[in-house]
């Protein structure tokens, strides 16, 4: 892939400061570190928001955070931005589904339009999930003062809740470009509609299983702390 010398710059930077990132992370440090922080403590996926938050902190100096915002909506607004806009995910390597749904279409046309290219940055994890008694859900909830409103609602529904993980280990990390030649790749996200009737707006989605397209650089951790 031919990219801008800038977009170049941002990976490197990106590079040299995550290259010594923390890559075992234990859920209840991480949660409690994240509450200290007030950072999506209270979320399920905890994991993934401690990525966002670890990158943070290392990448605060060089990139303005958050990114540029392009409508609306929350997904509208990006992560990071230094000479392009670019998004932080994570993502578990085991997980059934190989795809990640990325933010808003149009919002990341528009990124793309103006600067010429849109950046992701992806970590991949190891993770661990809850024993059956679900001790560690037992533990986050009570952190939390109680059961969520969705988790009330998950149990008038009947339905049955999933495992949380317990424990994530970063293994590598994949910074990605998206562009005007490959953007046509991505699949399409539709999210349904609001409580009001609307229909909310399309997302971009990535397939894992072709990526070639997008990927640019790798990061791989030799071992976990």
């Amino acid at each position: 892939m031919l990219l801008q010398q800038d977009v170049l710059e941002d990976i490197e930077i990106a590079l040299q400061r995550l290259s010594n990132l923390a890559t075992f992370w234990d859920g209840k440090k991480s949660i409690l570190e994240l509450k200290t922080a007030n950072y999506n403590w209270r979320q399920m996926e905890w994991w993934s928001f401690y990525f966002e938050y670890l990158c943070f902190q290392k990448l605060r100096e060089h990139f303005q955070i958050p990114g540029d915002r392009f409508g609306r909506v929350k997904t509208a607004s990006f992560d990071l931005k230094r000479n392009i806009n670019w998004d932080l995910k994570a993502k578990a390597i085991k997980s059934d589904d190989h795809r990640s749904i990325l933010n808003d279409m149009s919002a990341i046309q528009r990124s793309i339009e103006q600067y010429g290219a849109h950046g992701l940055i992806i970590g991949l994890c190891d993770v661990e999930y809850n024993d059956n008694n679900r001790t560690f859900q037992t533990w986050h909830e009570q952190l939390k003062g109680g059961k969520s409103k969705y988790e009330i609602e998950r149990l008038q529904r009947t339905s049955i809740s999933r495992y949380r993980k317990t424990r994530a280990d970063l293994l590598e990390i994949l910074f990605l470009v998206i562009n005007r030649e490959n953007e046509q790749f991505l699949e399409i996200y539709h999210q349904g509609r609001n409580s009001n009737g609307q229909p909310r707006p399309p997302k971009y989605m990535l397939n894992y299983d072709e990526i070639d397209g997008f990927l640019v650089k790798e990061l791989r951790y030799s071992d976990s702390e």
